[in-house]
């Protein structure tokens, strides 16, 4: 009876110590979740998972298509500096593949169910396939730079602060990497762990600059290549270069606002002929009569289409400033 009863509670003792235990490995997980979570950038999150720096670093530049030495990957240049400076995480080689079949399956399905023309089908490939990835990376490159043109004037700040105080260079832009947020956070964190390994800084800010695609940092490059050649004062000089920015911000914004009529002008002059003929189609479909069945009709819509978007070119080139 006593050794039965002390194998009763051994088992309630084992099976309390086994509830211990779940509860405690399931608070570590979610405590251990949180703290990636709350980190303010995709770099400290890789750092969270106790990976070595080196591997990380590592890792960080291969899911940007660039090599462990953060070099281009492929012959493509301008595509592979495109893909980097988008921002788009993973494979570069599945990135294409998936719009390239995406598009093959559209233009087969439009093919062979909807009957359209091989040469209709092949466009929609073309469209889907090369068009529409080139566009989306331009698209993210142009949205990235912009949120990385507003985060850089408070990044030399951070950095002209740490230098005052009497900090080196590579431990401001490791402080920068640890503060602030995404996209900025991670590239210097990239810059920083470059440094600890090896490049100088002009190097690493360089990569950075090709990483990024932003001509402020273009400025900083060449602000940093010339104050470790000849000297200078490197707290003067970021703080002067902080200071162009934000007038450059200002002045961008600017534009913006006083452009604004032009640009809703230019929207409304573009979907006007598509707004009225979507409104005949409906009140009166026999509006254009027999129209439809001319052999010209394709050739003046290729005409009038190829003007149409020429006048859409130039008024986006009166509203849009390169400065």
């Amino acid at each position: 009876m006593l050794t039965g009863q002390a194998l009763l509670y051994f088992i309630y003792v084992v099976a309390a110590a086994s509830v211990i235990l779940a509860g405690e490995a399931f608070y570590l997980s979610l405590a251990s979740r949180r703290s990636r979570l709350a980190a303010v950038n995709h770099r400290l999150r890789r750092l969270a998972d106790e990976a070595p720096a080196e591997q990380t670093l590592q890792s960080l530049l291969r899911e940007r298509g660039l090599t462990d030495s953060g070099d281009f990957v492929f012959g493509f240049v301008w595509l592979n500096r495109l893909y980097t400076q988008s921002g788009v995480t993973g494979n570069p080689m599945t990135f294409a593949a998936s719009f390239l079949l995406a598009g093959l399956a559209l233009a087969l399905l439009f093919w062979s169910f909807l009957r359209l023309a091989a040469p209709t089908a092949f466009i929609i490939f073309l469209v889907v396939g090369l068009a529409l990835p080139l566009l989306a990376l331009r698209r993210t490159r142009k949205k990235r730079i912009l949120k990385f043109s507003k985060q850089l004037p408070d990044a030399l700040d951070m950095m002209v602060r740490s230098l005052r105080a009497g900090h080196p260079a590579s431990v401001a832009i490791g402080l920068v990497a640890r503060e602030m947020p995404d996209p900025l956070g991670t590239e210097f964190g990239i810059v920083a762990d470059e440094i600890t390994f090896g490049l100088s800084m002009e190097q690493a800010v360089r990569k950075l600059s090709e990483r990024v695609g932003f001509e402020g940092l273009h400025l900083l490059s060449i602000s940093l290549s010339i104050q470790s050649k000849t000297g200078g004062n490197l707290t003067e000089i970021l703080s002067k270069l902080s200071s162009v920015l934000r007038e450059r911000q200002k002045l961008r914004i600017k534009i913006r606002a006083l452009s604004s009529e032009g640009r809703v002008s230019a929207w409304i002059i573009s979907l006007f002929p598509f707004v009225m003929f979507l409104i005949l189609q409906l009140i009166a479909p026999s509006y254009y009569g027999q129209v439809w069945g001319s052999p010209i009709i394709l050739p003046i819509f290729l005409i009038f289409g190829f003007w149409a978007l020429l006048g859409d070119f130039i008024m986006y080139r009166m509203v849009n400033f390169d400065f």
